[in-house]
C-alpha cells in the first residue's frame, strides 16, 4: 500500500512541476504517473552507477554533479516517453529543483508510523 501511495505522489509532484514551469508539458496523470516512475527507476539504477563513477567530481563540486545526474535522468526520460516534454536541458534543471521541492513538502506532511 505504502508503495502505490509513493508512486501517485510522484505522479502529483511532476504533474504539479510540469504545471508550474512553461518548458515541461505532460498530456495527462497517467503520464504522470509514468514518467514520474522512469525517473525514480533511472535514478536509481543508472543514476547510481553515474554517481559512483564521477564521486570525485561529485565530492569536488560539493554535490552539484549529483544534482546534474538527476537532470540528465528526466532527459533521458523525456527523450524515452511521448507524453512528457521537456524543452530543453535548463527547463529539466528547472523541473528537476521544483520536483525535489514538491517531493520535500510532500515527505514534511507524510508521517510515520512507529513499527
Amino acid at each position: 500500500m505504502r508503495l502505490i501511495i509513493e508512486i501517485l505522489l510522484m505522479g502529483a509532484a511532476v504533474a504539479i512541476a510540469a504545471y508550474l514551469l512553461p518548458g515541461v508539458t505532460v498530456e495527462n496523470f497517467w503520464s504522470a504517473i509514468v514518467a514520474g516512475s522512469l525517473i525514480a527507476l533511472a535514478n536509481a539504477t543508472i543514476g547510481m552507477i553515474l554517481r559512483i563513477l564521477t564521486f570525485p567530481i561529485n565530492f569536488l563540486t560539493l554535490g552539484l554533479m549529483s544534482f546534474i545526474i538527476t537532470v540528465l535522468m528526466v532527459l533521458l526520460v523525456d527523450q524515452l516517453m511521448a507524453d512528457f516534454n521537456t524543452q530543453g536541458f535548463f527547463s529539466a534543471l528547472l523541473f528537476a529543483a521544483v520536483l525535489a521541492l514538491i517531493q520535500m513538502v510532500f515527505s514534511a506532511f507524510r508521517s510515520e508510523k512507529a513499527v
